[in-house]
C-alpha cells in the first residue's frame, strides 16, 4: 500500500498518520520525490481500512500494490534511484561504463586493462576474483588475492571496483570493494541476498539465466527487505531455444523494468551473446532501449584469457566502441 500526501502537509500531522498505522504492525518508509510525497507501507497491510486512512486531512490519495515485490516497485518510488559512485552515479545521466576481465589473472594485467579503460572513459572497473565455472576443472579465478590485485589497480586508477561474491562467508573480503555483484547462478541464493540486505553497499544483481523479471525483482526485494536500497539490476541474456548464441540478451527487459522499477538498469552485452564481435551492436542497442549503463568485458590479450576470452573485446575495440556510443548516448539525454 502506498499513502500520497497532499502538498505541504504539516509535517506533525503526518508523524501522527505514520504513528497511526505503525501501531497496526506494518512498517513505513517516506519518499520524498520530485512531484510529490509518498509513504510506503511495507508488512501485513490487510488491516489498515484505505477509505479512513483516506479521510485524513494530510492524505491526497490511498492505492494498493498488487504486486509482489513492494519496495522495488515504481508505485512505491515513482522517481528514478540514483546510486551515487565517486565522481559519477548509476542511474543518472550519465551512461555507466563498467569495464574489465572476466577474471584478475595477474596484477600487471589489471592493472594494465584498468589503465587503458578508463583512459577511454570506463567509469568503473570491473574483474572476477571468486569464478563462477560450469566445470569443476575450469579456472575458478585468484580469490582473495584477486580481490587484492583489484584493489592495486583501484590505487593506480582511481576506478571503483566490482566483483562478484559467491558466499557470505566470503562477505569480509569484500570491505573495499565499491560494488559486490550478484552472479545470475546466485540471483535466487535468497540466504546471500539477505546477508546482502545488511551491508551498506551497492548491489550489481544478476537476471538468473531462466528466471523472469517479476523473479529478478522479488530478489531485488530481498536485498532491499533488509534494508540495502542501492540494487542496480543487470540483463545478461536468458536461456532459450537458440544455440548461436550463448545467451538470448533480452533488450525488451530495459523498458519493461523501467516501467516495473525504480532500480537502475544495465546490459551484459558479453555474456549475452558469448562473442566478441557481437559486444559492439548489442551494446549500441542496450544504449538505444535506455539501459543506465553496460558492463563489459575487456582483456589485453583474450587468446589467452584464463577465462571467457571469446567474448572479451581489446582495450583498442573497447576504446572504439565508447567514441561510438557517444553521440547516440547523448541523443538517448546520457553523457559519456
Amino acid at each position: 500500500m502506498i499513502i500520497i500526501l497532499k502538498d505541504h502537509a504539516p509535517k506533525d500531522e503526518v508523524e501522527k498518520l505514520i504513528a497511526n498505522i505503525e501501531e497496526m504492525g506494518v512498517s513505513t518508509h517516506i519518499i520524498e520525490g520530485e512531484r510529490q510525497t509518498i509513504i510506503g507501507l511495507v508488512g501485513d497491510t490487510s488491516r489498515i481500512n484505505e477509505h479512513d486512512v483516506s479521510a485524513h486531512e494530510v492524505v491526497d490519495a490511498v492505492k494498493r500494490v498488487s504486486e509482489p515485490y513492494k519496495m522495488a516497485n515504481r508505485k512505491f518510488h515513482p522517481d528514478n534511484t540514483v546510486i551515487p559512485m565517486g565522481s559519477t552515479s548509476i542511474g543518472g545521466e550519465a551512461l555507466t561504463m563498467i569495464a574489465g576481465p572476466c577474471s584478475v589473472e595477474s596484477e600487471e594485467q589489471i592493472i594494465a586493462v584498468a589503465q587503458a579503460v578508463k583512459e577511454s572513459g570506463a567509469t568503473m572497473l570491473r574483474g572476477g576474483a571468486f569464478k563462477p565455472r560450469t566445470s569443476p576443472y575450469s579456472f575458478q579465478g585468484l580469490h582473495d588475492e584477486g580481490i587484492q590485485l583489484l584493489l592495486k589497480a583501484k590505487k593506480a586508477t582511481g576506478l571503483p571496483i566490482v566483483t562478484e561474491i559467491m558466499s557470505a562467508a566470503h562477505l569480509d573480503l569484500f570491505a573495499d570493494v565499491d560494488v559486490i555483484q550478484v552472479g545470475a547462478r546466485n540471483m535466487q541464493n535468497f540466504e546471500l541476498l539477505k546477508e546482502l540486505g545488511h551491508c551498506n553497499k551497492p548491489i550489481l544483481l544478476k537476471r538468473g539465466l531462466s528466471s523472469t523479471l517479476e523473479e529478478l525483482l522479488m530478489s531485488a526485494e530481498y536485498i532491499m527487505a533488509g534494508g540495502n536500497q542501492q540494487v542496480i539490476l543487470c540483463e545478461r541474456g536468458i536461456r532459450t531455444f537458440e544455440t548461436a548464441t550463448r545467451n538470448t540478451l533480452d533488450l525488451s527487459a530495459v523498458p519493461m523494468l523501467k516501467k516495473l522499477t525504480h532500480l537502475p538498469v544495465i546490459i551484459d552485452p558479453s555474456h549475452a551473446c558469448g562473442i566478441a564481435w557481437m559486444v559492439e551492436p548489442m551494446a549500441r542497442g542496450a544504449v538505444a532501449v535506455g539501459a543506465d549503463g553496460l558492463i563489459i568485458e575487456v582483456h589485453n590479450n583474450p587468446q589467452k584469457a584464463l577465462c571467457d576470452g571469446k567474448q572479451s573485446i581489446t582495450p583498442a575495440a573497447f576504446d572504439q566502441l565508447v567514441k561510438e556510443l557517444r553521440p547516440m548516448a547523448s541523443l538517448m539525454g546520457r553523457t559519456l
